[in-house]
């Protein structure tokens, strides 16, 4: 059995067979009900899952960057609940589902590796949809704060931060501004 950190999934499975693939924005990889065969590693890149809606609008449920699992609930159903789409030129590491449940089921580091993953990614989640009921941006920047230990990004990155508390960039800058 190969040793490994009993959070890191994506270095749990690394040593199964897989392809390294390069795709460029705008690549659809898959989409709502087509059968699951494969799971994903973002090696690099982003990729976004999206829930569409009758009207072609959508919802993105996750945006998965370098060193991500996309779709990784996949793994327990037999046909895709969203779409993915790359909205970057992105590497992403193809597993094959059988291969990986296969070994979740022989391995119980690797199920525990498992079981870690998707607890935080449940975490993460919940913390998000928190922020996002908080009215104020003011509050809403306060608990994303809270959430990363008050460690602001470098100024480049402020928009990111403005996606993830859902408030428009200005919002924030204005937010900011009034703290200084």
């Amino acid at each position: 059995m190969i040793e490994i950190m009993p959070h890191d999934f994506l270095t749990a499975i690394s040593h199964l067979p897989h392809r390294v693939r390069q795709f460029a924005e705008g690549v659809q990889l898959f989409e709502r009900d087509d059968p699951v065969r494969s799971l994903f590693g973002v090696l690099s890149g982003e990729v976004h899952l999206l829930r569409r809606h009758i009207d072609g609008t959508g919802v993105i449920l996750q945006r998965a960057a370098g060193g991500a699992i996309l779709a990784e609930a996949s793994l327990a159903f037999e046909v895709y609940h969203c779409a993915a789409v790359t909205v970057a030129p992105s590497r992403l590491a193809v597993f094959e589902r059988a291969a990986v449940r296969d070994l979740v089921e022989s391995d119980r580091g690797v199920a525990s590796a498992l079981t870690a993953h998707l607890a935080r990614e449940v975490r993460n989640a919940r913390m998000k949809v928190e922020i996002l009921s908080l009215k104020k941006v003011a509050d809403r920047l306060d608990a994303w704060l809270v959430w990363h230990d008050g460690v602001f990004p470098a100024r480049g990155d402020w928009r990111q931060v403005a996606e993830e508390i859902g408030v428009s960039a200005e919002a924030l800058y204005r937010e900011l501004a009034r703290r200084r």
